[in-house]
């Protein structure tokens, strides 16, 4: 349908899982897609060969979200390489440590916050910086999880660092409303990933999760990449400051029966 013609979308962690499926998603509608990586050069090459295997546009970068000079480079390359950049897409993230505060050390803490949270401050601090002279629209898109409202024990990290996503991503709203650039948050459910692994590889685990879900079913990274071409469209015009939960009802039906 080309609703993303003529843009040029930036996408961090997009070598797998759910900022590969927005990449490819992207590019089917017409965009220019800048696909980042830190680790997985080899996923980084595949979701750029999908995309020109399917007649679009894609280069593949190496970043590091929370190295400020590796930020710098990233969108200063890809700004060289394809003139401007419309669509900043915040997913790379980590998991949490999966440890009681009391046992979490400061690198712990730190990797999971700095991953999820300053990572996302740099590329749009960045994206921001580059687009000062810019009247064309912008656009900024957060992936956060449901866990930035329903949190769990051992994942302090985690779920202080996506509901600091959350109200980041409401903060920078208000502050550019009135400049043209809208900017909205996703918030996924249990997502078959890689960060789900053990739902991924096992079927009765996979089962067994589901049954918390009133779907019934875990949610594919498709499911997230058609609501991120929604928000970055101009069918979505006038939403900015939103949160949009791709759970299949897990968080609305969390405490039922309690």
């Amino acid at each position: 349908m080309e609703r993303l013609k003529d843009n040029v979308a930036l996408i961090t962690g997009s070598d797998s899982g759910i900022g590969r499926a927005i990449a490819i998603a992207y590019a089917a509608e017409g965009a220019k897609v800048v696909v980042t990586y830190r680790s997985d050069e080899e996923g980084a090459k595949q979701t750029v060969a999908d995309i020109k295997a399917n007649g679009g546009q894609a280069i593949y970068l190496h970043l590091d979200v929370i190295d400020e000079a590796s930020v710098t480079h990233v969108f200063a390359e890809a700004i060289r390489q394809y003139g401007q950049i419309d669509i900043l897409v915040n997913n790379a993230g980590v998991n949490g440590n999966d440890v009681p505060v009391a046992e979490m050390d400061t690198d712990m803490f730190d990797r999971c916050i700095k991953t999820n949270l300053y990572g996302p401050f740099f590329c749009c601090r960045e994206y921001l910086r580059k687009r000062k002279k810019s009247s064309a629209e912008g656009n900024i898109i957060f992936i956060s999880s449901i866990h930035e409202d329903v949190n769990t024990a051992g994942n302090a990290d985690y779920n202080a660092s996506k509901a600091g996503i959350k109200n980041f991503s409401r903060s920078l709203a208000l502050e550019l409303a009135d400049k043209n650039i809208r900017v909205n948050n996703i918030a996924p459910g249990m997502i078959l990933t890689e960060m789900n692994q053990e739902a991924l590889s096992d079927g009765a685990v996979r089962k067994a999760k589901e049954q918390h879900i009133p779907m019934k079913r875990a949610g594919k990274p498709e499911d997230v990449a058609h609501v991120a071409v929604f928000l970055a469209s101009p069918a979505s015009g006038y939403v900015t400051g939103a949160t949009y939960v791709v759970d299949g009802g897990l968080m609305i039906h969390l405490g039922q029966g309690a």
